[in-house]
């Protein structure tokens, strides 16, 4: 896995390291010296499942602590957001929100995504879920704030309708993280392991 610079003269980015291979299965898993927790980005695409894959891998080996992120904002049903206009009351009025549904909306995601992945939340390392409100660039870079950290993200590489509105996730972690992000590839087309 080569680390690559992430940005120009003067920027605090840590390093970017772009894995090879999206597989669990090839080669062994390098994390920084001074590791002590991985902290992935959840997504259900094929991408970040490969990334979720990836990130159980390097904690199991390197015994550290998984924290899978999963962030949400409101009004972006993708993110677990809900928009809801009820016809009594004016819709642009909140009355009372907390954001509950929308964390378990984002818990669901993640339960599922390890249950993709590894059959589950695995038992053998401390896993934390987080689900800050918020883009997930700035959730994630915000979430892995400490040098000890490593955001590990999935990365769909080319241009769809989900970059062209919410950028990409690995490239704002790569350009803002104070902490090594190591990029997962998406497998190639008949290389997705599903948990099936």
């Amino acid at each position: 896995m080569p680390a690559m610079p992430a940005a120009g003269p003067g920027d605090t980015a840590g390093p970017v390291l772009m894995a090879d291979e999206p597989s669990p299965d090839a080669g062994d898993v390098v994390l920084p010296a001074m590791s002590e927790r991985v902290v992935v980005g959840i997504d259900d695409s094929p991408a970040g499942l490969a990334a979720l894959r990836w990130a159980v891998r390097a904690a199991r080996e390197a015994d550290l602590q998984l924290v899978a992120v999963r962030s949400w904002a409101l009004g972006l049903p993708r993110h677990g957001g809900l928009r809801r206009h009820r016809a009594l009351i004016h819709p642009h009025v909140v009355l009372y929100f907390d954001g509950s549904e929308q964390c378990d909306a984002s818990t669901q995601i993640v339960r599922k995504a390890f249950r993709i992945v590894a059959g589950g939340v695995p038992r053998d390392i401390t896993v934390t879920v987080q689900t800050p409100e918020g883009v997930p660039g700035p959730a994630l870079t915000s979430v892995a704030g400490s040098a000890g950290d490593v955001i590990v993200v999935g990365d769909d590489s080319g241009v769809s309708l989900k970059h062209l509105l919410h950028g990409s996730v690995s490239r704002y972690c790569s350009e803002h993280a104070h902490c090594p992000v190591v990029v997962i590839p998406a497998p190639a087309a008949g290389d997705a392991k599903d948990g099936s």
